[in-house]
């Protein structure tokens, strides 16, 4: 037989079964027909996997109204079908409620498999486009490290092991998160602090329940100066001053 048409090899690529057993043997014996449906069927393929459908928000209508103008729909199929219901379902409504006027989707399909195939690809393109912008801004908005610090054992806790990570939101707030395991069992309640590196002043966070904790660093502290992270224990006796006990200390240094 000749070459298989190329709306065929279209509807062939989106899943279509091969119609007739010619038509099989064909394809399994010619190279050019094969390549044309494997291509296809790759571009199928990346534009359904371009982006994960759970990062995707729904498109805008504009992208909407460019695959219904590309597709030559109806206004039965007008509404956009990723915030309304699934297009086979708008698409059967139109076709009950004007049988002879307007033609159905899946008719339109059939009549040109290969321009839907194309229109499709294109959509799901424009799709993965949203998704992407979607995604950059979602990316755009997480927090920057800042620091980060080893926090070394004082002999008294030698089995003590901490972290420490200074971040920044795009509001410019920073927050300083801290873990710490390995430290004796006590009833005494443990405290992070920054230390500004002379020694001579200190600024409490509060209180570290559990090994890990998030922190908000007050305003207009300068990191450069207080740059010192301590964890201590501190026993429940009224005094808000360092009980000179501490856990685990360390520097931090630009992330």
């Amino acid at each position: 037989m000749s070459h298989i048409d190329p709306d065929e090899l279209a509807l062939i690529a989106m899943g279509e079964p091969i119609s007739t057993r010619e038509q099989g043997n064909h394809l399994a014996s010619c190279a050019l027909c094969s390549l044309e449906v494997t291509q296809l069927r790759h571009t199928a393929v990346v534009a359904r996997t371009t982006m994960d459908e759970a990062e995707l928000e729904s498109p805008p209508d504009r992208v909407w109204g460019r695959i219904h103008a590309e597709l030559g729909l109806s206004g039965a199929v007008a509404a956009n079908p990723f915030d309304a219901p699934a297009l086979d379902d708008v698409a059967e409504a139109a076709e009950d409620e004007k049988p002879a006027e307007v033609p159905t989707t899946r008719e339109r399909a059939r009549r040109s498999p290969m321009r839907v195939f194309w229109a499709l690809a294109a959509s799901f393109a424009l799709i993965a486009a949203v998704g992407g912008g979607v995604w950059i801004s979602v990316a755009g908005s997480a927090p920057i490290s800042l620091a980060t610090a080893s926090l070394d054992a004082f002999p008294d806790h030698p089995d003590a092991v901490g972290s420490a990570e200074v971040e920044e939101d795009r509001n410019g707030s920073r927050t300083l998160t801290v873990t710490l395991e390995g430290d004796a069992s006590t009833d005494d309640y443990r405290e992070v602090w920054l230390i500004r590196n002379d020694g001579e002043a200190l600024i409490s966070l509060g209180v570290l329940e559990g090994s890990k904790g998030t922190f908000a660093i007050p305003p207009g502290v300068d990191l450069s100066s207080y740059d010192l992270v301590d964890i201590s224990f501190e026993p429940v006796d009224g005094d808000p001053a360092h009980s000179g006990n501490s856990i685990v200390r360390g520097q931090l240094a630009s992330a």
